[in-house]
């Protein structure tokens, strides 16, 4: 646990070493923003709630999290630095561990950076706030998915842009399977429980049911086998790596 720690705090610290990482939080907040109040039509709807900026949610780090999660193994390899990381008295394990724990912090402290949003709408009117406490829980639970299948694909790849590239698309697959749109169409030529079992694994589907305000076993279930098959996934990746 203490070399996860401290893995993970290098980490950290390197997001923060640069410019990067401040314009991320900031075009996050921006966008998350925009869309809530613009796109979301907050103030047209006369409620006070965060259902406008938790629905965009799943879009929003679908463009995001890709872009932090391509360089945590790319550019270990791209550098070189990777065989280095390996001759420490650490564990695959404890490295892909403390990797992905910094990713999450990061990701953690752009979304509780919108709380501003939550006090406003209490300002505003009387809000569940039970609801929007689950569904800044189930944010966190579908971005640290999102992380989990961008950390194993950066395992693959030294070119960051490719990384980005196949996590968005990996990405976008599993949040269209619960897009209303293309469920009513396969609807049309699949029977219906099929499509149910299909929806089943979209972060829409899965987050929908959390930001509801219902902290359902198996949408939480869901998250953490994601998050548990993709960092083994990662692993695996890397020990073959290490055989090349």
């Amino acid at each position: 646990m203490k070399n996860i720690w401290i893995l993970c705090k290098r980490e950290l610290s390197s997001y923060f070493a640069t410019p990067i990482a401040y314009v991320f939080i900031v075009v996050f907040l921006l966008i998350s923003s925009l869309a809530t109040y613009y796109i979301g039509n907050f103030f047209a709807r006369g409620q006070a709630d965060l259902v406008p900026f938790f629905s965009f949610h799943p879009w929003l780090y679908m463009l995001f999290v890709p872009a932090i999660s391509m360089r945590l193994w790319s550019e270990e390899r791209k550098s070189g630095t990777i065989e280095l990381l390996f001759t420490l008295p650490i564990t695959a394990w404890e490295a892909i561990c403390g990797k992905y724990l910094a990713a999450l912090i990061f990701t953690a402290l752009a979304l509780s950076l919108t709380c501003p949003l939550w006090i406003a709408v209490n300002y505003l009117g009387s809000p569940d706030n039970g609801v929007i406490l689950a569904s800044y829980i189930g944010s966190l639970l579908m971005a640290g998915g999102f992380l989990a299948i961008g950390a194993a694909i950066s395992a693959l790849t030294k070119n960051q842009v490719i990384a980005f590239v196949l996590t968005l698309i990996a990405c976008l697959a599993l949040n269209l399977l619960g897009f209303p749109v293309f469920v009513d169409q396969l609807r049309a030529v699949a029977p219906g429980l099929l499509i149910d079992t299909i929806s089943s694994f979209s972060f829409l589907t899965n987050f929908d049911t959390i930001s509801r305000g219902l902290l359902d076993v198996r949408s939480m279930i869901y998250f953490a086998t994601l998050i548990i098959v993709c960092l083994f996934a990662n692993a695996v990746i890397i020990e073959a790596k290490k055989a090349d």
